[in-house]
This record gives structure tokens, C-alpha cells and sequence, in this order.
């Protein structure tokens, strides 16, 4: 059941780092690396929200053993409102479970976007960061959620179809849309050489082609007990908190606490939510 959580604005506003985690490719550990980014953020101590974007296999809350009965859909519907489909997460995060297999956003009437940003908008003083964990592949849907943020983590694994999906979605955004910077993490990585080794392949084919700038935000081990903590429905940074991936997900957390936060107009909820809605028409 959901519990109803009391995200009204405050008084005081503060611009909000929204962060998507994409990867071009199903299989790189995208949900994974954003569920526990998620969670190691809120053990720093920040407001963080979680948006599985997945609109057609959302999977964010069953991970973590917190199925909903209601979900963005039903607000999008009319039939609630926002704060009434958020669930409360580990050590206070806070996740909109997405919809499975319905309506997306390329199919919702002008009423319905101004809508859904009216209804983030309502949330965004209450927030540290947005966590923006989309689809799999280079659909449209996963193009406006990606370009609406404004900071890009692409995961890549050591797999041929990870770096030239990744690169595919990055000429997309780049070309398209004039995306300009892009953070890189290597996930399931046998040694740190090998993360940078991937890194080094992605950089190399998006500097002959692209006008971009690559931050490598390092690798995340391969580890037996993600698989683990998946079975148990549990965090990885919980369930296992020394395993060798947790560390490095708690490491990547502070890494991201380093980035400066943004001081114009795209620091606001509703600003990401215009742009997204923007994009999807």
C-alpha cells in the first residue's frame, strides 16, 4: 500500500540536480546503478526522488520489494495525485513508480503535460536531487527523459553493443538536441584497467565524430552479490554494504556530491518537466 508523503514546497527555494542514468543498452546494470546511487545519496544526508522512467517495463519498486498499486498513469489519468502514488524508499528516498506497458509520454494531450509538470513542479523545493533511471534502447521516450536533465550518466559494460549503443544515443543528443557533456561509468568491471580501457574506446570513436566532452566517472566492480541483493529485493548498499560494488557506488555518490549545483533556471523541477514534455510532442 502506499504511504502518503508530505512533499508540499517549502518556503525556502533550492535548485535541484537532476541526473539521468541511461546506457543505450538493456543488460549494463542502469536500474541497479541508479536504484543505489539513489539510496548512497540519501545516507549522505540529500532529499532525493527517484523516477523510474522505464514506461514499459518499469521495474524500480519491485527491486526493492515496494510493488505499487497506483503509479504515474494514475495521475495522469486524474485519478490522484502525485504525492498520493510516492513510496517511501530506504533511509528516506523517495520513488514515483512508473507505469508498465501503458501510455507513454509521446501520447499524452497538452492537458495532461501541463499536468505532470504542475505536479513536479509542486515537489521540487523539497529536493536535493532527481534521479532519472530510463528505458533501455534510443527511443524517444528515452531521448526527451535524457535530454530534460541536466546531467547525463551513461553506464557501459565491457560488451561490443554497450559502447555503440552508448555512442549511438550520444550522437543522437549531440546532433539533435546539442548535448554537450556526458559522464561515463564502467559497471561490472573485472579490474579498474579494464573500466578504463572502456572508457578509452567510447572517448576515442566520440572524438572523431562527436563535439563532446567525456567525464570519466570511474568503474564499479563486478560483484556476485548485486545478483544477491536483487534476489533479496534489497538494496545492494544495504544488503551488502562492504561488497566490492556497493563501495563503489557509495564512492560514485560522493563523487557526484562534488558537482556544483546549479544556480539558473535549469536547476527546477519544472523546468526539467517542460523539457521533457517538449521533447515528446
Amino acid at each position: 500500500m502506499n504511504q502518503v508523503i508530505d512533499i508540499s514546497p517549502t518556503d525556502n527555494f533550492k535548485p535541484v540536480k537532476v541526473i539521468a542514468v541511461t546506457g543505450g543498452k538493456g543488460g549494463v546494470g542502469k536500474t541497479n546503478v541508479s536504484v543505489n546511487l539513489s539510496i548512497a545519496l540519501s545516507q549522505l544526508g540529500y532529499r532525493v526522488m527517484l523516477l523510474d522512467a522505464d514506461l514499459g517495463l518499469a521495474n524500480v519498486d519491485v527491486m526493492l520489494g515496494l510493488p505499487s498499486k497506483r503509479n504515474l498513469s494514475h495521475v495522469l489519468s486524474g485519478e490522484c495525485e502525485l504525492k498520493d502514488i510516492v513510496i517511501q524508499g530506504p533511509h528516506g528516498l523517495q520513488i514515483v513508480p512508473a507505469s508498465s506497458g501503458t501510455q507513454n509520454m509521446a501520447e499524452l494531450s497538452p492537458m495532461e503535460h501541463a499536468g505532470i509538470i504542475q505536479a513536479f513542479s509542486e515537489i521540487g523545493h523539497n529536493l536535493d536531487y532527481l534521479i532519472v533511471d530510463t528505458a533501455a534502447g534510443i527511443t524517444d521516450m528515452v531521448v526527451s527523459f535524457t535530454r530534460a536533465s541536466q546531467e547525463i550518466l551513461t553506464v557501459v559494460c565491457d560488451e561490443p553493443t554497450s559502447i555503440t549503443d552508448a555512442y549511438a544515443l550520444m550522437k543522437v543528443l549531440n546532433k539533435d538536441h546539442q548535448v554537450v557533456r556526458f559522464h561515463v561509468l564502467a559497471n561490472m568491471v573485472r579490474t579498474p584497467q579494464e573500466g578504463r580501457e572502456l572508457f578509452a574506446k567510447l572517448s576515442g570513436v566520440c572524438g572523431k565524430f562527436l563535439d563532446v566532452t567525456l567525464d570519466y566517472m570511474g568503474s564499479i566492480p563486478f560483484d556476485e552479490n548485486v545478483r544477491k541483493s536483487v534476489k533479496k529485493q534489497k538494496a545492494l548498499v544495504d544488503a551488502f554494504p562492504r561488497s566490492p560494488a556497493a563501495i563503489g557506488l557509495k564512492s560514485l555518490a560522493k563523487k557526484i556530491d562534488q558537482w556544483p549545483t546549479p544556480k539558473d533556471a535549469s536547476g527546477n523541477i519544472e523546468f526539467f518537466m517542460e523539457r521533457l514534455v517538449s521533447g515528446a510532442v
